[in-house]
């Protein structure tokens, strides 16, 4: 058996690429275009990916609309980033928070603390997917720049015995995490400009991915009309002139209608909507969203 030591270094996400040997010398613009050119390499890797993705996103979807949840689980970088993408759905979506969320090695306080040490526990992983309650419908999302995280691995080898869909993002090809997942997404990113500083290239391409994974699952759940985010929770002045500019877009009307129509439903954008173009009433509307599982284009064809 391979020493996990030795399968540490052989990680190319670990390895010196010579051609960074000298980023000590350099001067700040000598630097920056060096960081550029290699962060220009991610989405070409990621597109490379794409088919192991699509086939990752369209499994999640169809557990979604049945009721699943979208988590993620991480540690360090990566778990953070996956903090970060899930914290993004419910304003966006106005998704409840136990619908899309993150699964952080060391807990919350993680997040703005490291705690390092927490990613080597692949018990508390396993522990933290039960204490999430992961079941059939749930789709798992391991996040592992190296693919060989103990606590990811332990956590997605539990949610696979829970009968959950289980997912591993990696930066490197042939890891533990694709194995022992149900499906495996490699981005194959090459050396880091900092040797082993995963939060740079690997760090890009994870939420590269994972905006793919929670923006396409919402679009396919209907959370959008064409490229609106009709379902957006309008709980600032930004997003409350967002709400009016979109029901102004959709309904063709002047701002003043739109803005009128979204005060009398709590800045409900597809109520709104719906209540302008079909000139119907509040409980109608609600009916015929309802009716059309929540999407808008649906209830205005059957309006």
């Amino acid at each position: 058996m391979t020493n996990i030591d030795d399968e540490l270094a052989d990680l190319v996400t670990e390895s010196v690429n010579p051609a960074y040997a000298r980023v000590d010398t350099m001067s700040v613009a000598e630097l920056a275009d060096v960081m550029n050119e290699a962060d220009a390499s991610v989405a070409g890797a990621v597109h490379t990916a794409l088919p192991a993705i699509v086939t990752a996103i369209e499994a999640a979807a169809e557990r979604m609309q049945a009721g699943g949840r979208l988590v993620y689980v991480g540690a360090g970088t990566a778990g953070r980033i996956g903090v970060v993408d899930a914290s993004e759905c419910p304003p966006t979506f106005s998704t409840p928070p136990e619908q899309v969320f993150a699964i952080m090695a060391g807990g919350p306080n993680a997040v703005v603390r490291p705690t390092e040490g927490a990613e080597d526990d692949a018990d508390a992983g396993a522990g933290a997917v039960d204490e999430a309650r992961i079941g059939p419908l749930d789709t798992v999302v391991g996040i592992a720049s190296s693919g060989r995280t103990p606590y990811v691995l332990g956590a997605i080898a539990r949610a696979r015995e829970l009968g959950a869909l289980t997912v591993g993002l990696s930066c490197n090809t042939g890891t533990r995490l694709s194995g022992t997942a149900e499906l495996a997404i490699e981005i194959d990113l090459g050396p880091e400009v900092i040797s082993g500083s995963t939060r740079l290239k690997a760090g890009t391409a994870q939420k590269m991915v994972l905006n793919m994974v929670s923006t396409i699952v919402m679009v396919r759940l209907g959370k959008t009309y064409g490229n609106l985010m009709v379902d957006l929770k309008a709980t600032n002045h930004k997003l409350r002139e967002r709400a009016i500019r979109m029901v102004e877009l959709i309904a063709q009307v002047p701002r003043e209608r739109a803005a009128d129509a979204l005060a009398s439903v709590d800045f409900d954008v597809k109520l709104a909507s719906l209540m302008l173009i079909a000139a119907t009433d509040r409980d109608t509307a609600t009916s015929l969203l309802a009716a059309a599982g929540g999407r808008l284009r649906t209830a205005l064809e059957l309006a």
